[in-house]
């Protein structure tokens, strides 16, 4: 009996022990989790450079749509897809058939109308025609020259010349075609572009514009050419958004197919190409890095460390006895991965990049959302 009672008592003092072991590694968890994990980065120097980035198409610069200023089917188009073509080079034809026959009639009328306002300015200059008939002679010899002029200018139309130097782009129309005349859908017979001088329209944001000036230098990438970048120069930006959403009067009327995008204000940047190669054509669509800024010597801190608050940009001060405390800083540019810290901190300072709160990673980059005014 005595045995069996110390057993009761051995294993009672075992499970007590065992309780309590397990209330003690619970409180060691829970205030390790309480104390934070700092990471920290130094502050260094490095080479910084700003970068705005945008999509654009590739157009040239000069290019030009050819139509006719008449209505008539097309004859003959002397010349190719690709082909390259000189300013005045006859480059179609239209059947000009029924003009001719306007013109020889247009022709004898001019004739006999001119014979009569001869024979009349005879007769009244003896007395025997009025001042009246005299002059409804003359009125019909001029309208008879009119509209042989206006004949001989249709006919000329027949003959489609190049307007500029350049490249025929794309496949012309082909012979047999009705040209339609007009201002508001003509027919394009085909369409010649200067290829050696090229452009791309990007669009940048309203956040990015003032940022962009005339003649920053970028970068470029098309899909053509994996792994390859081209070059480029900033030559203008646009005055008004890509929709004129600021001219109320004009846009009223589309304001409802654009309210979607309304809040987002886009304007065109033009950028010159160098393309010595020419490899690039036109319509592609090319990935672009504006230079906006750039450092080799720059105080740099991880963009992960920057907060904001009410007063501004800040990051955490790491001391060498482990202690934190907030340093308000100014910031200059920046990059895809770090920020020039203009004033605050000082080289080699550590900072704290990423913290743990209630056993629960968090990276100060969350807290940051976006650069705060510079």
């Amino acid at each position: 009996m005595k045995i069996k009672g110390k057993m009761r008592w051995i294993v009672g003092g075992l499970i007590l022990a065992v309780f309590a072991g397990g209330i003690y590694y619970y409180q060691c968890r829970q205030a390790a989790s309480a104390i934070p994990a700092v990471e920290t980065a130094a502050v260094e120097r490095m080479k910084l450079k700003s970068v705005v980035s945008a999509t654009g198409t590739i157009r040239p610069v000069d290019s030009v749509e050819v139509s006719s200023k008449i209505t008539a089917r097309i004859k003959s188009v002397l010349v190719k897809e690709n082909d390259t073509v000189k300013a005045g080079q006859t480059i179609a034809t239209l059947d000009g058939k029924e003009l001719q026959t306007e013109q020889d009639q247009a022709d004898y009328k001019v004739t006999n109308t001119r014979e009569k306002y001869n024979r009349m300015s005879k007769l009244y200059s003896i007395g025997a025609k009025s001042q009246e008939e005299l002059e409804d002679a003359e009125y019909e010899y001029k309208t008879a020259m009119s509209s042989l002029e206006g004949t001989q200018s249709n006919l000329a139309e027949t003959v489609i010349t190049a307007p500029m130097d350049g490249i025929v782009v794309g496949e012309p129309k082909t012979p047999g075609t009705m040209a339609e005349q007009g201002t508001g859908n003509p027919t394009v017979i085909m369409r010649i572009a200067d290829l050696g001088h090229k452009q791309i329209m990007a669009k940048i944001d309203e956040t990015d514009i003032g940022k962009i000036a005339i003649g920053q230098q970028a970068s470029f990438t098309v899909d053509a050419y994996s792994g390859q970048k081209f070059t480029a120069k900033v030559a203008k930006i646009s005055q008004t958004d890509v929709d004129n959403s600021w001219d109320t009067a004009s846009s009223s009327t589309s304001s409802s197919s654009s309210t979607s995008s309304a809040s987002v204000i886009y304007y065109y940047v033009t950028l010159d190409i160098d393309d010595p190669q020419g490899l690039l054509k036109p319509a592609m669509t090319a990935r672009v890095e504006i230079n906006t800024a750039e450092k080799d010597n720059a105080l740099a801190v991880p963009l992960a460390a920057l907060k904001t608050n009410n007063d501004g940009a800040y990051v955490v001060l790491v001391h060498q006895d482990g202690t934190t405390a907030n340093r308000t800083v100014k910031t200059g540019i920046y990059s895809d991965d770090y920020v020039e810290i203009i004033d605050g901190l000082s080289e080699e300072d550590q900072i704290s990049v990423s913290y743990t709160v209630s056993g629960k990673k968090s990276s100060s980059s969350s807290q940051h959302q976006g650069p705060p005014p510079m």
